[in-house]
């Protein structure tokens, strides 16, 4: 599998993010989705990355999008319907903390909703260490969503290859 930045707006990825709000709209109300289309993902604040297979087929996707200069939020995790269960969803996570902790960032929010449809995501934020907290930048306290933050030890150099993201103790 490989991770990189990608275009939100290539064909597959354009079917993939069609079929991740197709899912948030039908399971939790509109004033509750928070995902981002396609438009939005291309900002210049945004970083997204796609994961693909040997031959390129779409794996999954996520995003990093900044919401200050120490802090970022997890947006459009999303793994495809073929993949899941392959560690996918693990690998971009730990990808995009990498990436996060890479630039300086102390902390990674993210939202998510708390119908059962999402228990397998928020099994995996809190396997790698996110904990709930209040809302975060423009979000509302909300039924159907649910607030998660991980610290993370920012590297004491410059990193020079791939690091880990780990949660500060």
């Amino acid at each position: 599998m490989t991770i990189a930045a990608d275009d939100p707006t290539a064909p597959d990825v354009l079917d993939l993010l069609g079929e991740h709000l197709a899912d948030m709209f039908a399971t939790s109300p509109a004033e509750s989705v928070h995902a981002l289309d396609p438009t939005a993902l291309a900002s210049p604040a945004i970083t997204f990355w796609t994961a693909r297979d040997s031959a390129g087929a779409l794996l999954g996707c996520a995003a990093l999008k900044a919401l200050g200069p120490s802090d970022g939020e997890l947006k459009s995790m999303r793994t495809t319907s073929a993949a899941r269960g392959q560690g996918v969803g693990a690998a971009l996570l730990a990808h995009v903390l990498a990436a996060a902790a890479e630039r300086g960032l102390r902390t990674v929010h993210l939202e998510t909703g708390t119908q059962d449809y999402f228990a397998a995501a928020r099994r995996l934020y809190e396997r790698a260490g996110f904990v709930e907290c209040p809302p975060f930048a423009d979000y509302a306290l909300d039924p159907h969503s649910v607030f998660y933050r991980l610290t993370l030890n920012a590297p004491a150099e410059p990193a020079t290859g791939p690091t880990v993201a780990r949660p500060a103790s």
